[in-house]
């Protein structure tokens, strides 16, 4: 990797800490066994999954046994809606969810569209937030799942989770929470929650890719995505990633432990950039300003090209919180669904900070923004 790349794009991807890595690196080449074996190695390895399965329960305040193991958080997202779907559609066809969720959750809710499940979307406001009256209004006596994201990933904006479950709970309706942006970052409590199902993914905090995992309350009944072995309780077949989820559990552990500090930390590079920024330029903040995550900035820049700032900045890591292609930009629908303009959100970036980011990078990063910003100005004065 280039060194020089300065690299603020924590919300797609974070760095392995290096401590994850020494975790993982005996069941490489030492405890390599597969842990459904019956001989020694096989069960030592087990007890090692186990172990690491019972850690990150505790984390999350569950049970053990409502740790379930996946690819990551999309494979967790399509084995939460699909297996509740399948089910529990004796009960009813209709599913609630956002327009704001990613786009894991929202392409399931299409496919099931497809297949005669009645899909509601629930606005959010000009700061990302949905109304919990307008949820409350919207479930009905055949609504099977809620489906609202515990953190966005374009702007941060953290949604009422506590409220939303007791909401569902009351109504009798379970509730699934897109919790990737959130856990390992946040303190999640699902038993005082009352979440009934929870995704989440290591990479998004500082551990390894490919794998992740659901939170399925114990009482209730999934259909699998995957046959082939019974694995994981019957719900997910397939010989079990044990580096990863021993890396994973290394994650949580060090999330746990220094959640406070790197909170500190990070909102303060954060709280400079923006407030730079923010005083200098015409530039808008997008998202709830204080309801969000403390890592993460969305904002519009006014008559810029995005382009044109994405080549300008090729040293920085960043996102442009639109979806691109090689022949067309498309704004972002989490942009357009606040009220955003097509304008606006064209010319919006995310800037997503981390924990191995330095205050002199955000100062780089603001000295190269400055120069475009100011460039722009100079020229709109001129014309």
């Amino acid at each position: 990797m280039n060194n020089k790349i300065i690299y603020f794009d924590n919300n797609a991807t974070t760095r392995t800490d290096d401590r994850v890595v020494e975790a993982m690196l005996p069941y490489f080449s030492s405890y390599y066994a597969n842990p459904s074996s019956l001989h020694s190695l096989g069960q030592t390895v087990k007890q090692i999954v186990e172990t690491s399965r019972s850690k990150i329960s505790s984390y999350l305040s569950s049970k053990p046994e409502e740790i379930i193991f996946t690819s990551g958080a999309t494979e967790a997202i399509n084995l939460a809606i699909k297996g509740i779907v399948e089910t529990y559609s004796n009960k009813g066809r209709h599913i609630i969810t956002s327009q704001t969720e990613h786009s894991a959750v929202l392409d399931v809710c299409k496919y099931l569209e497809s297949r005669g499940f009645e899909i509601d979307y629930l606005r959010v406001s000009k700061e990302g937030l949905i109304d919990l009256t307008q949820l409350e209004n919207q479930i009905r006596t055949d609504t099977i799942l809620v489906a609202i994201m515990y953190v966005n990933n374009e702007t941060g904006v953290v949604q009422p989770i506590a409220k939303i479950a007791e909401i569902c709970n009351l109504n009798k309706v379970l509730f699934f929470t897109d919790a990737t942006q959130a856990v390992g970052k946040l303190p999640i409590n699902t038993s005082n929650c009352k979440i009934d199902l929870l995704c989440f993914s290591g990479h998004k905090f500082y551990g390894p890719k490919g794998i992740g995992g659901l939170y399925c309350k114990r009482n209730i009944k999934l259909n699998p995505l995957l046959h082939g072995g019974g694995h994981e309780n019957g719900l997910r077949s397939g010989t079990l990633n044990v580096p990863g989820i021993v890396g994973l559990s290394k994650a949580f552990e060090i999330a746990h432990d220094e959640m406070q500090t790197n909170k500190e930390f990070i909102q303060s590079l954060r709280d400079k950039f923006e407030r730079i920024i923010l005083s200098q330029y015409n530039v808008k903040l997008n998202g709830h300003p204080k309801n969000r995550l403390y890592n993460v900035s969305n904002m519009s820049f006014k008559d810029i090209d995005p382009l044109l700032m994405i080549s300008s900045l090729n040293d920085i890591a960043f996102s442009q919180g639109s979806a691109c292609s090689s022949s067309s930009i498309k704004p972002s629908h989490v942009l357009t669904s606040m009220g955003v303009s097509y304008e606006e959100a064209f010319s919006s970036f995310r800037f997503s900070f981390g924990k191995y980011n330095s205050e002199s990078e955000v100062d780089s990063v603001l000295s190269q923004l400055g120069k475009i910003l100011k460039q722009k100005e100079k020229s709109n004065t001129i014309i």
